[in-house]
């Protein structure tokens, strides 16, 4: 069996993502990497989007940006405008296609199915994949969205919904996500924060069929692309040690309010390329403890009062824009971190603070 100098554990966004980055900084020349993955064929299954806060590899794999977005309730609608901070989508079929075709030009680069094909004893691992069945008691970001076109061109293509909470939430924290991209094309998506252990609230295809009917009002479409996942909003425990660095959702890059993960990849990639040489001796990279914590009393209050996050969720908007994209991007300073602070219910926080 063959040796390698790397090995990173998933090809998928995390994985490719460094691998990518490894490789157009020349760090693959006189180093040899194998990929781990089992899938046989990449295609799209996912779209990643996030405000971009900084620049990142995959321009050209962004299906569109945006300067407008809304935030809903039933009882109200609020409309924000950033020139500074676009809100982007990316498409993972293209970003697959774009990092597999440079990286078959690197003989240095091999894929496997199986981590038992090679030899790995003397090979730093970047592992992006959680070894264990994770428990679905606790809280999680699960969805279903479909890309759907329709006839007529009725979607303001300059302009998403970011979250629509005027939909039933069944004691726990639901709503909808549209992204327009084009007149007649468009992401929607039913996105819930709870267990995954109800599985009431899994009827996907049916939720997403009564909103696009009875909130959008569309009647005639056709469906272009399907996605569904479960992302958890909690840090599962993994072992990280001077052989192991655990990268995408397993190493913590997922901000857990959110379940935003794409340029926290990013920013983790460049990390290990930089310090590649004593990777082993360097700090383990993350996403800011301030967030962590202040992620942690936010998920507290959600789950015990889920029935005020949609008030919740729409106040927080009620700052400028770059304050709420900075926030939820890693990238607020004290100020701005008080000012989203400053427009939670005290009571509820204050308690779960002290939990």
């Amino acid at each position: 069996m063959k040796e390698f100098d790397y090995v990173i554990i998933g090809g998928g966004c995390a994985g490719l993502s460094l691998a990518y980055e490894l490789e157009i900084n020349n760090r693959l020349n006189d180093k040899t990497l194998a990929i781990i993955e089992n899938r046989k064929d990449y295609k799209r299954d996912k779209t990643w989007s996030f405000w971009k806060v900084f620049d990142h590899n995959f321009h050209d794999c962004v299906i569109k940006s945006w300067n407008n977005f809304t935030i809903n309730t039933s009882e109200s609608s609020y409309e924000l405008t950033n020139k500074k901070f676009p809100y982007q989508s990316i498409d993972s079929g293209k970003f697959y296609n774009k990092i597999n075709s440079k990286l078959s030009t690197n003989s240095n680069v091999s894929f496997y199915n199986n981590l038992n094909e090679i030899k790995s004893e003397n090979s730093i691992i970047f592992n992006s994949v959680f070894e264990k069945r994770l428990d679905k008691s606790n809280l999680w970001q699960h969805f279903q969205g479909i890309e759907i076109e329709t006839p007529m061109k009725i979607f303001d293509e300059e302009i998403i919904n970011l979250m629509d909470f005027n939909c039933d939430q069944k004691n726990d924290v639901h709503f909808f996500y549209t992204l327009p991209f084009s007149k007649n094309k468009a992401l929607v998506e039913t996105t819930w924060l709870s267990d995954l252990e109800d599985q009431s609230l899994m009827d996907y295809d049916l939720q997403l069929e009564n909103y696009i009917k009875n909130n959008l009002g569309i009647k005639n479409y056709k469906i272009n692309f399907t996605e569904k996942g479960a992302i958890p909003l909690f840090h599962p425990s993994l072992r990280n040690d001077n052989k192991v660095i655990n990268i995408g959702s397993a190493g913590g890059m997922t901000r857990l309010s959110t379940g935003y993960t794409f340029l926290n990849i990013q920013e983790h990639s460049k990390y290990i390329v930089k310090n590649i040489d004593k990777i082993d001796k360097v700090k383990t990279f993350n996403i800011g403890k301030k967030y962590q914590f202040l992620d942690k009393v936010f998920l507290r209050v959600l789950e015990k009062h889920p029935e005020k996050m949609p008030k919740i969720f729409f106040n927080m908007f009620k700052t400028s824009s770059n304050t709420i994209i900075k926030f939820l991007s890693n990238k607020s300073n004290l100020i701005e971190d008080m000012n989203i602070i400053s427009k939670m219910p005290k009571l509820i926080f204050f308690k779960a603070l002290f939990n």
